[in-house]
């Protein structure tokens, strides 16, 4: 180990250094370097504010900006500067480093302050930028929703509950159906970013800075709206972090369900859709196939995402007050968690765009004559009938057609007046797929009119998320 970088940031008590294994063990620069931007951000405004107090001139202040602004420059250009950095962590390496700049002077810095807070503060930082993050990358899928559902408005389709023909949808308000989902998941990320927008500056190992800080001024140094209000609450809280990680865990899960639809639409026993070249791949064996791996894999990876959560919350669930270096496995789950969801949904976003559904496939399996079935129920509701009779009625009608092999479409009117007399040659209206979707006009509904209006209203509030990032 280097000199500089031998000398620990706690060692003075210690008779022996650690052990060779054991400190590689402890160590957590190979990960938290992540946050060295971050890292250096709060030890600019960390030298400002202990200035401001007295602790530091204006001009030592001066310097050590200088020199961390330095270190952040070289930090950028020599990559394998940070790779052969044996530092402890991210604290380590930048003071470390700031000391080697300016000696005595750059170990003024950690004046009043402890890893606890530091850590915390830039945790923060970093799942506020996340957060912000996971908001650009959905509204990219968002955008991708719309636009298909612009394109193909006025496509019918099967709806389905259980897996069985339901009713007739339009294909927009299934595209937009999923689209509901996402922004949902979007505000959830803006939640993120309000919880995680505190400053712990200020609040020491766990009781509080024994100098005299202006923490509002530091915090909005750091782009904080706000300070933490008990020191040593802000030093272990990480429900941030957990809420960070259940935005994108329930964003995972509604990607692996819009995959879960597309992989059984792109099958031959749907054929609702076709696969785009760019985004599938082919088999080393059978000519043939067109595999839908994009979606199969978003599918997959949401286990990963799903098991960050578990993981934190499993370090989380039995600590005592204040920090406890178990703390030190918070970063690595959000850090992947992150990198997935923005995978997962940047490739969900252009598969889906390029995605080429068929009409013609579709709207021959919106013609499935049990999909209207409600619409004859409804129809002898209409002549006041009860609906729980008219339920039992339009199923008997069913069974009989299953069993002389026709559909409800080709049964003549006096073969249904045995089993209503109200049945009337008006019914062939209510039994067209047009009169089934209009008939569904309620705001929120799959009539087209109302598809029509909740695309504009999708529209409005995907640009109202836009200009409130």
């Amino acid at each position: 180990m280097s000199g500089s970088e031998g000398q620990k940031m706690w060692g003075g008590r210690f008779e022996r250094p650690p052990d060779a294994s054991f400190y590689e063990f402890e160590r957590s620069w190979q990960f938290d370097r992540r946050m060295l931007p971050q890292e250096l951000a709060l030890d600019r405004a960390w030298a400002r504010a202990i200035a401001a107090a007295g602790i530091l001139t204006q001009d030592e202040a001066k310097q050590i900006v200088s020199a961390l602004d330095a270190i952040e420059s070289r930090a950028k250009s020599d990559p394998a500067w940070l790779d052969r950095s044996k530092a402890e962590d991210v604290h380590h390496f930048a003071e470390t480093a700031l000391i080697e700049q300016l000696g005595p002077l750059g170990a003024k810095l950690h004046t009043g302050r402890s890893r606890n807070e530091m850590v915390a503060t830039e945790f923060r930082m970093y799942v506020k930028d996340a957060a912000r993050d996971m908001r650009i990358v959905v509204t990219s899928l968002m955008h991708a929703v719309a636009a298909q559902a612009k394109s193909n408005l006025g496509i019918p389709m099967p709806g389905t509950t259980h897996m069985q023909h339901a009713q007739p949808l339009l294909l927009s308000h299934w595209l937009l159906g999923h689209g509901e989902a996402f922004l949902r998941d979007a505000e959830r990320f803006a939640s993120v970013v309000r919880s995680a927008d505190a400053c712990p500056l200020g609040s020491g190992a766990l009781a509080g800075c024994a100098f005299p800080l202006d923490r509002a001024a530091l915090a909005r140094d750091l782009g904080f709206s706000r300070i933490t209000c008990n020191s040593l609450d802000a030093v272990s809280d990480r429900d941030f972090a957990l809420e960070f990680l259940f935005a994108a865990v329930t964003l995972a899960m509604h990607l692996s369900r819009l995959a879960e639809d597309m992989i059984l639409f792109a099958s031959p026993e749907f054929g609702f859709l076709d696969l785009p070249d760019e985004y599938s791949t082919g088999s080393s064996l059978m000519p043939q196939k067109k595999n839908p791996d994009a979606w199969e894999l978003i599918r997959g990876k949401t286990g990963r995402i799903y098991g960050s959560l578990v993981s934190l919350l499993t370090v989380a669930k039995g600590l005592p007050s204040s920090y406890q270096r178990d703390l030190q496995e918070d970063k690595e789950p959000v850090f992947a968690a992150h990198d997935q969801a923005v995978a997962v949904t940047r490739i969900a976003a252009a598969t889906l765009a390029a995605t080429r559904f068929r009409e013609s496939d579709l709207r021959e399996a919106a013609q499935d004559p049990a999909l209207v079935a409600t619409e004859v129920a409804d129809y002898l509701v209409a002549q006041g009938i009860p609906f729980r009779d008219a339920h039992e009625i339009v199923g008997k009608v069913l069974r009989a057609c299953e069993k002389e092999g026709k559909s409800i479409r080709e049964m003549p009117i006096q073969r249904l007046k045995e089993f209503s007399p109200v049945f009337g040659s008006e019914l062939s209206t209510v039994l067209t797929l047009e009169s089934a979707l209009a008939r569904r006009a309620v705001s929120g509904g799959t009539a087209p009119s109302a598809v029509r209006s909740a695309l504009e209203d999708f529209s409005t509030r995907l640009k109202q998320l836009e200009e409130n990032p």
